[in-house]
Order: structure tokens, then sequence, then C-alpha cells
């Protein structure tokens, strides 16, 4: 049966790949983003604004899934890390996400118990890598607002993080930019290989379908082993 499915962030990386697998499956899917084309077969691109929100008339009535896929990468020893730099990572990982789950509840909620939310968090929350610490404390504050919907929105919406390691997306182009720095990034995984966005949208795909019926509340880690593996 197809749903209704609306990504924000669906225009290049992973949420295209998602949107494009979600389309491939017969879904009517709608893409949010600040700017950039189509994809082929969205039922819309809705405007997304500077301060994270989309027109509400815009927003379909019922939403089965919702997905926000926007993040940053800043690396930077703590001591250099500016307020600004703080608050616009915080704005884009969690207040963003938070603003429009807000606005597009009233769709979930017509779901009637058929609604799935997936948020993304990041393998530097469980690892404690050095020059993360604005981007881990920003998606930590994301799992612990997927856990806390899980638990207030059970039974009828569905609430579950994906925290991936390094994927080879137009956002980590400037730590994948020569062979020499993908074969290190890849040797830092014990799959010893770094993700690809098809990897991400698959297991996205999973927790918005009837597969996952009995999953919520949950961090899924596509890492590469990264997070709990040592070889």
């Amino acid at each position: 049966m197809a749903k209704s499915i609306l990504v924000v962030g669906g225009n290049s990386g992973i949420g295209l790949q998602l949107v494009q697998m979600c389309v491939a499956e017969g879904h009517d899917v709608y893409a949010a983003a600040r700017s950039g084309t189509a994809a082929a077969g969205l039922k819309a691109l809705l405007p997304l604004s500077a301060d994270f929100t989309i027109p509400t008339e815009l927003i379909p009535p019922v939403l089965n899934g919702f997905v926000y896929v926007p993040g940053t990468i800043r690396l930077k020893p703590f001591h250099r890390i500016t307020p600004e730099e703080f608050q616009t990572d915080w704005e884009v990982n969690f207040l963003g996400a938070a603003k429009l789950l807000q606005q597009v509840f009233p769709a979930l909620k017509q779901a009637q118990g058929d609604a799935s939310v997936v948020l993304f968090s990041t393998v530097a929350v469980p690892m404690g890598m050095p020059f993360h610490a604005s981007i881990a404390s920003a998606k930590g504050a994301v799992e612990a607002l997927g856990r806390s919907l899980a638990a207030e929105w059970a039974p009828s919406i569905r609430v579950n993080v994906v925290a991936p390691s390094l994927h080879d997306t137009p956002l980590a182009q400037a730590l994948l930019s020569t062979p020499e720095k993908k074969e290190a990034a890849a040797k830092r995984h014990p799959l010893q290989q770094v993700g690809s966005p098809d990897d991400v949208a698959a297991l996205v795909s999973f927790l918005l379908n009837p597969a996952s019926k009995f999953m919520t509340g949950q961090v899924l880690r596509p890492d590469g082993g990264l997070s709990s593996v040592r070889t």
C-alpha cells in the first residue's frame, strides 16, 4: 500500500537516495529543501525556510513517514568553536528537527497508528571523538529527543534514530576529497570501507515500512562496526 512520506533534506546525498528508493516502492513522496531541483517522481518539493519551517498549508494532511536528514560536519578543537558555531550546529541538527516535528505532528496522528519518524544522529555520540564537540552534543540531543518522543507518541507513532559513520555524500566531500583520504577513512572501520548513501537509505526505508512495526525508540548504527567492534 502506498504511503505518504516527507523527507526533509531530500535533494542530495542520503536524502535523495531515500527519496528515489521510496518513489520506486510506489509511495507518495514529498521532499523539503532550501534549494535545489525536484527528484523524478516526487509529489512536491516543499520550500524549507531559513528557520526550518514549511508553510503549513503545504504539509500533506496525512503523513505515514517523516525523515529529517539535515546535518553538519564541523571538526574543530573545542577551544576554537565559537558560540555562533555551536548555535548553528544546534539549529540545523536539533532545533530544525524539533520545529518540524511539531509542525507535522497533526498529519502523523491522522495516519491512524501507521506512522514512522526517523531522525539522524552520528557515530560520534557514543564514541567520544576528538574535534566533534559541537556536532556530537547536538546529535546527542537528537537521540534523547527520539527516545522521548518514542515514549510520548506510542503506540500510534514510531520514532527511531539512525546514527551513521562517515558516508560518501556531498556533506562529507571535504573529508573524502582524495583517494588517500578515502583509504584512511576506510581503514578506521572494521569493515574497511566508507559507507554509501544507499546503505543508509535502505535502513531508513526499512524503518518506514511495516517490516519494522515492532521497533521504536531505537538508535541504529550503520557505521561499519566502528562504534562496537575492535579488530
